[in-house]
């Protein structure tokens, strides 16, 4: 029986106006307030806290320059150039080839903003962060209305935009969240944590991540993780992104499954001009096949899912990063193509 993706429509709905500080709710348990992973040695942290506090220092509008110079040059000296235009040309064949060489410098810019805005300490956002709009009023308001009632949802983004970001924004607006992380190596991961920390988010790791999940939503906290990373195939399950089959952590179905909790994507996307400010997109609830609908409702649901992030992606190229090697995990022999019950489902308007 085929199974056909059940979401929400996206609308355009302006934000009310929100303090430019971090709230003041309930911050996770202290088991989840923990850095786990390599931290940097003594020399690279003292080298690297000088950086941290020039970024601080710095404008918005000069981080955004530093993060244009930065990405320019990444994109002429050609790192990762190849495998982000060989990934486009899968994608995207419908695009000429300068179309796809303007995707990939935007997604340059992308992950050169990530960096730079997600560094610094402090306030990191413009004090007009919250009146970029969202889209998505149906699945915004019931998303809102969901957390109203005490649990936490399931709330799934992708390298897009400035997921770091976003995730503060989320909690500004009164929904609090930890996020899926692995153990972290380096000063640049190390600081990234710290500030996720700092903005009031919990961390939790994959040990044991499924229960760690199930708790937090029943304490009111949501979850927040990314679904566009890609798993050795023992670990994944295979799902249509772009046309190819990539490998998917089955851990956001898992945890829907046994929480019984509603799935959102929610993706920043980022208008023009200098400035850490987006405009919400926000789709779901997503809702897992019925009992007996599917021969697999894990593989599915998560297909549906993913099928929502790519609308999204479609929507703004420029703003996935297209250099990660998002299908580098090939699929068993024996599966060749999606299974007959998984669904990319219908366009979106």
């Amino acid at each position: 029986m085929e199974c056909a993706a059940v979401s929400a429509p996206l609308s355009s709905h302006p934000l009310p106006s929100q303090t430019n500080t971090p709230p003041e709710g309930k911050r996770p348990p202290e088991h989840l307030r923990r850095i786990i992973g390599s931290p940097p040695g003594p020399l690279v942290a003292f080298l690297t806290r000088g950086v941290w506090a020039l970024l601080t220092a710095l404008s918005p509008k000069a981080r955004d320059a530093l993060a244009r110079f930065v990405a320019n040059l990444a994109y002429t000296l050609g790192i990762r150039r190849k495998v982000a235009l060989d990934n486009l040309a899968h994608a995207m064949p419908e695009k000429s080839e300068a179309e796809r060489h303007d995707i990939a410098r935007g997604a340059y810019l992308t992950m050169a903003r990530v960096v730079v805005e997600s560094l610094p300490s402090g306030d990191r956002m413009t004090s007009d962060w919250d009146q970029q709009g969202i889209e998505g009023e149906e699945a915004w308001a019931a998303l809102k209305a969901h957390v109203a009632t005490g649990k936490g949802a399931l709330l799934v983004t992708a390298h897009f935009g400035n997921w770091e970001l976003v995730g503060q924004m989320l909690i500004r607006w009164g929904i609090p969240l930890n996020a899926l992380v692995r153990p972290l190596k380096g000063a640049l991961n190390t600081r990234i944590a710290v500030n996720r920390l700092g903005a009031g988010a919990g961390l939790i790791y994959p040990k044991g991540a499924i229960q760690e999940i199930t708790e937090a939503v029943n304490r009111g906290e949501s979850a927040y993780m990314l679904l566009d990373q890609a798993l050795p195939a023992k670990s994944a399950v295979f799902v249509p992104f772009f046309g190819r089959l990539a490998s998917t952590t089955p851990a956001m179905a898992v945890a829907a499954e046994r929480t019984g909790v509603p799935v959102f994507v929610v993706m920043g996307v980022r208008p023009p001009g200098p400035g850490a400010r987006y405009k919400l997109e926000v789709e779901g609830p997503i809702l897992p096949p019925q009992p007996g609908e599917c021969a697999d409702p894990i593989t599915e649901h998560t297909a549906r899912v993913t099928a929502a992030m790519e609308r999204a992606i479609r929507r703004h190229p420029e703003q996935w990063l297209w250099l990660h090697r998002r299908w580098k995990v090939q699929p068993p022999a024996l599966v060749t193509a999606p299974s007959p019950g998984l669904t990319e489902g219908p366009p979106q308007k």
